[in-house]
C-alpha cells in the first residue's frame, strides 16, 4: 500500500480514494446540508484501492462509505453496507456518535445480542461524517522544533481543560485550540519554564456507549475514531474543516513562542471496542486487516483493555498508522508523540511484543526520524511490561521513577539505593549495552491522583464516575498527611504544601526529562478522584484562582530556572555505566554528617536522609557550578553538614521547600551545618566568596 490523500479537489469536484482490500464493492455517500445523500460506486483496482470522481464536491462536503463484502463473523469478516463508515484517513470529522442498536453490525435488542446475525438497519442518522478539507495553509517560516527530548521540560495539557475556566480568555474561545493560541495561554508555559506541551489525545474521538448510558462523556480522549483528524469539539470555528486550520494556528503560535508540541496518540485500539461494539469505520472496511483477531478468527485479541487491538503486523493497519504519523509531522507541524500502550504496537504476527515491524518502520522513516518519540512502555498483554527495552531513539515513561519518588517522600521506601538510581536517570533500568535512553520522569500524570490529592488522600474517591468506586488504581502510594481530604488544620495544610514542593523539586533536579501535569503547580484537586477520564467539568478543568497557599507557579518557575542553570548536570547525553556517574556529571552522595555514603549505607533499609552533589566532569574548559540537594523525608528535623569546597567557593542556598519565600536564602562555607525541618528538601549551588 502507498499513502494516498482521501480526497483531491479540482475545479469541478473531487476524487475520492479509499483502501478496502477484501471488499467486493465500495459506495461513496455524499450528504447535503439537509442530510440527503447521493451515492456512487468507486472503481476497484488490483491493489485494493477504490477511487471515483464526483462533481460539486467542495471543502466542507460531508461524506461516508458503505462497504460490501462477506458477512461471516466466525472467521472475522464483518462487512455490512447498511452501516455508514468514517473514512479512516479523513482530515476532519463532523457530527456525533449516538450509541444506538442501529450502529451495530450484528443484531441486538437490549442486553440480548446475536453476534452472528447481521443487522440491516441504516446507521447513518447516528454516526459522524467524514469532511472534505482544503489542505492549503500558509505556514510562513514555521518549522517543527527539533530539540532532543532530554532538553525539554514537558507540560501535560488537556486542550479543553486548560482554558475552560481561564478568566483572561474570551468565553467563546475557552476549551478550544484557539483558546490555547490566545496570548494569555501562550504566556503561561513561559512563566513556569515549560518548553514543550504534551496534549492529551486530539485525534477525533467519540464517547463510549457505556458512558453515554451513564450520562457521561469521554473527557481524556483515549477512544479514537479518526487518526488524521483533529478533534472537532475543540474547535471554536466549526467542524466542517475549520478545526484543521484552527489546530495549525495553535501550533504556529506555540512554535513562535519557542514551545514544542507533542501529541499523546492512541494507535493501540479504536473506538469500535470488542465484538459487541459499533461498526463505525475499520470493522466495516477490513476487520481482519486492521484488528488483531483471536485464535478462532472470530473474536479479538485484546491487550489494551478496550475490547480490540490494532494489528500493526498487518500491512493495512501499519500503513494507516504510519500515514497518520507522517501527516501530523509534515502537514500539522507537530514535534513528536507520546504513544499510549506502545508494546501493543510492536506485537508481531504471533502476538509477542517487540517483534513486529512498527519500530523498524518508524526508525527508517525520513519524516519521523528526527521527531520526539516517547513510549508508554507497557500494555495489558503477556510480556507487556517493556520498560528499558525500546530502541535508542525512544524515550520512555518511567513508572519506577514515579513509584520510588512517591514512596520515598511518604516514608515507605526501603533504604535509598533505588532513589539514587531514579534521581540519576535510571541507568539500571533504561540503559542496555551502552545505549542511551531518556527517562521521562513524572510523579503524576493525567491518570491517577493530582499532586495535591497525592498528599491529601489515602484512598481513591471515584463515586462521581458512576461505578461505585470500583474503577481506578488502588495502588496510589499516597499519604494524606494526617487527614483524609480537605482540611482546615494549618499544620496539615502546610505539610501538604511542603510535600508538593518536595516532589516538584525532586522532579526538576532528576536526570532525564521532567513531565509536570498542568494544574499540579496550582494545587488542582479532583477531590480524590484518581480516574477522571469521564469528568468534563470542574473536577478536571484547571482552576486559575487556586486556594491560598496552593499557587506554586512561581515556585515551579524557580525550579525550572535552577534546572536550566545546571542543565550540563541533568541532561542525558552519555552513560558511564556506574550508578554514581550520569551524563556529563558525577553524583557524589553524602550522609547527613557529611561523610561519603558507603555500600553498607546504600543497603541499610532504615536509611532515609541523604545528600547528593552533582559535579561537572571535565568535558570542556568552562567552569560549571556544583549542585547540592539535601533530602529529609523523616518526621524529625535533621542537621546536615555541607561538603567541602575550595577556599574561594561557598554554598549558595537556591531553594528550600520549608518556605514559599525563597528571598531569605543565604550562603554558607564548607563544613557549615544546616537544619532541615521534617519532610523537606533544600538545594545549594556553588558561588565565589
Amino acid at each position: 500500500m502507498s499513502a494516498r490523500p482521501p480526497v483531491v479537489l479540482d475545479s469541478v469536484g473531487g476524487r475520492f480514494t479509499m483502501w478496502a482490500g477484501n471488499a467486493t464493492r465500495v459506495e461513496l455517500c455524499v450528504f447535503d446540508d439537509a442530510g440527503l445523500q447521493r451515492q456512487i460506486d468507486l472503481e476497484p483496482s488490483d491493489d485494493g484501492w477504490f477511487t471515483g470522481h464526483l462533481n460539486g464536491v467542495r471543502p466542507g462536503t460531508r461524506y461516508g462509505y458503505r462497504v460490501h463484502g462477506p458477512w461471516d463473523p466466525e472467521i472475522g469478516q464483518r462487512f455490512n453496507p447498511a452501516k455508514l463508515l468514517v473514512d479512516p484517513r479523513a482530515r476532519a470529522i463532523s457530527g456525533s456518535f449516538v450509541a444506538r442498536e442501529e450502529t451495530l453490525g450484528h443484531q441486538a435488542s437490549g442486553e440480548t445480542w446475536e453476534p452472528l446475525e447481521r443487522d440491516d438497519r441504516d446507521s447513518a442518522p447516528w454516526v459522524p461524517r467524514s469532511v472534505v478539507v482544503d489542505e492549503t495553509y500558509d505556514w510562513g517560516d514555521d518549522q517543527p522544533l527539533g530539540r532532543p527530548v532530554s532538553e525539554h521540560i514537558v507540560y501535560e495539557v488537556h486542550v479543553r481543560g486548560f482554558t475552560k475556566r481561564h478568566p483572561d480568555i474570551p468565553e467563546h474561545l475557552r476549551g478550544t485550540y484557539a483558546g490555547l493560541a490566545h496570548p494569555s495561554a501562550i504566556a503561561y508555559p513561559h512563566r513556569i519554564g515549560a518548553t514543550a506541551v504534551q496534549f492529551l489525545p486530539v485525534h477525533h474521538f467519540v464517547d463510549e456507549p457505556e458512558l453515554q448510558h451513564r450520562g457521561l462523556v469521554n473527557y481524556w480522549g483515549y477512544n479514537t475514531l479518526g487518526w488524521l483528524a483533529p478533534h472537532a469539539a475543540y474547535s471554536s470555528a466549526g467542524s466542517r474543516g475549520e478545526q484543521v486550520n484552527e489546530f495549525k494556528d495553535m501550533v504556529r503560535a506555540l512554535h513562535a513562542a519557542g514551545i514544542a508540541v507533542l501529541l499523546d496518540v492512541v494507535y493501540n485500539h479504536s473506538a469500535e471496542a470488542g465484538p459487541e461494539g459499533p461498526t463505525l469505520s475499520l470493522r466495516g472496511i477490513d476487520n481482519g486487516g486492521y484488528y488483531r483477531l483471536d485464535d478462532s478468527g472470530g473474536g479479538y485479541a485484546d491487550v489494551t483493555g478496550c475490547g480490540n487491538t490494532l494489528d500493526l503486523s498487518s500491512p493495512p493497519a501499519l500503513d494507516l498508522v504510519m500515514d497518520s504519523l507522517r501527516y501530523w509531522v509534515r502537514d500539522m507541524h507537530v514535534d513528536g508523540f507520546r504513544f499510549d500502550l506502545t508494546p501493543a504496537l510492536t506485537r508481531g504476527s504471533d502476538g509477542s511484543a517487540m517483534t513486529g515491524p512498527f519500530l523498524d518502520a518508524v526508525h527508517n522513516d525520513p519524516v519521523l526520524r528526527n521527531t520526539i518519540l516517547i513510549a508508554e512502555p507497557w500494555d495489558l498483554g503477556a510480556d507487556g511490561y517493556q520498560v528499558g527495552n525500546f530502541p535508542t531513539e525512544w524515550a520512555e515513561w518511567n513508572d519506577k521513577y514515579r513509584d520510588a519518588l512517591r514512596d520515598y517522600w511518604r516514608g515507605e521506601l526501603d533504604g535509598v539505593r533505588e532513589l539514587g538510581w531514579r534521581l540519576t536517570g535510571s541507568a539500571d533500568v533504561l540503559h542496555r549495552d551502552s545505549y542511551v535512553r531518556t527517562s521521562v520522569n513524572f510523579v503524576t500524570s493525567h491518570d491517577g491522583f493530582t499532586l495535591r490529592d497525592l498528599v491529601s488522600y489515602d484512598g481513591k474517591h471515584n463515586e462521581a464516575n458512576g461505578e461505585d468506586n470500583r474503577d481506578g488504581n488502588n495502588d496510589n502510594r499516597s499519604w494524606n498527611s494526617g487527614a483524609e481530604g480537605d482540611s482546615n488544620d494549618p499544620v496539615i495544610v502546610e505539610l501538604r504544601q511542603r510535600r508538593v514542593r518536595n516532589l516538584l523539586a525532586s522532579l526538576l533536579v532528576s536526570v532525564g526529562t521532567p513531565m509536570v501535569v498542568a494544574g499540579d503547580e496550582l494545587g488542582r484537586t479532583q477531590q480524590g478522584n484518581n480516574n477522571g477520564y469521564c469528568q468534563d467539568n470542574e473536577i478536571s478543568w484547571l482552576d486559575w484562582a487556586p486556594s491560598p497557599g496552593w499557587d506554586m507557579a512561581d515556585v515551579l518557575g524557580l525550579l525550572t530556572k535552577i534546572r536550566r542553570d545546571h542543565r550540563h548536570l541533568l541532561e542525558v547525553s552519555a552513560i558511564h555505566g556506574h550508578p554514581n556517574a550520569v551524563a556529563n556529571a558525577e553524583a557524589q552522595w553524602f550522609s547527613p554528617d557529611g561523610s561519603a555514603m558507603t555500600e553498607e549505607d546504600w543497603d541499610h533499609a532504615p536509611t532515609r536522609a541523604l545528600g547528593v552533589r552533582f559535579t561537572a566532569l571535565d568535558i570542556d574548559a568552562t567552569p560549571h557550578p556544583h549542585l547540592l540537594i539535601l533530602f529529609n523525608p523523616t518526621p524529625e528535623s535533621l542537621e546536615f553538614t555541607l561538603p567541602d569546597l575550595t577556599p574561594a567557593q561557598s554554598w549558595q542556598s537556591v531553594f528550600d521547600t520549608r518556605t514559599r519565600d525563597q528571598q531569605s536564602l543565604h550562603a554558607l562555607g564548607s563544613g557549615a551545618s544546616v537544619v532541615l525541618v521534617e519532610h523537606s528538601l533544600s538545594m545549594w549551588s556553588t558561588g565565589q566568596t
